[in-house]
């Protein structure tokens, strides 16, 4: 029988991501008023002057909107028969897989707060969470292309079940 769980994380923006979109989006509209003033006083010199107005305009509402929407973040957690993958969804149209490991091949499994483990220098963390610290667990692994790696990730109840059966017996028993 297989084992298969499914789920969507989405990434809640911090202060700081906050601050930085409101940043973009008024130096956004800023540099489109701009261009589009320049366009309407440009007119009586020449079509062209406000033709590029016009475009620029465009260009900088267009890059504005994007770089927002690339600020909307999901995570898609896959478990398929002791296999865990992560994908990163970005504004709901590109997806990035971001890792794949066996949950068997955990070394260290539990909750991400004050408690865990420090991570050591040589070790590359993947965050691939909603950004509530009460939701996040952590788990320490090899993997092939980032080598010591620690996952922060904020599985739910039928996820966690699928990880746990499939966790090596020493992890197992830390749990209980």
């Amino acid at each position: 029988m297989d084992n298969f769980a499914e789920q969507l994380v989405k990434k809640e923006l911090t202060k700081s991501d906050k601050t930085h979109n409101i940043i973009i989006l008024i130096l956004g509209i800023f540099m489109v008023l701009f261009f589009l003033l320049t366009s309407v006083l440009t007119i009586g010199r020449g079509g062209l002057f406000a033709f590029i107005g016009v475009i620029l305009a465009l260009a900088f509402g267009f890059l504005t909107f994007s770089k927002l929407q690339n600020t909307k973040v999901e995570y898609e957690y896959t478990f398929t028969n002791g296999e865990l993958d992560i994908d990163k969804i970005i504004a709901q149209k590109k997806r990035k897989e971001m890792l794949t490991v066996q949950v068997g091949k955990f070394t260290d499994f539990g909750r991400y707060n004050e408690n865990a483990p420090e991570e050591p220098d040589d070790m590359t963390v993947v965050f691939a969470t909603n950004n509530i610290v009460s939701q996040e667990y952590y788990a320490d692994f090899q993997h092939e292309e980032y080598g010591k790696t620690r996952l922060v990730f904020c599985p739910d109840e039928r996820m966690m079940e699928n990880i746990t059966k499939a966790l090596p017996n020493i992890l197992k028993n830390r749990l209980c």
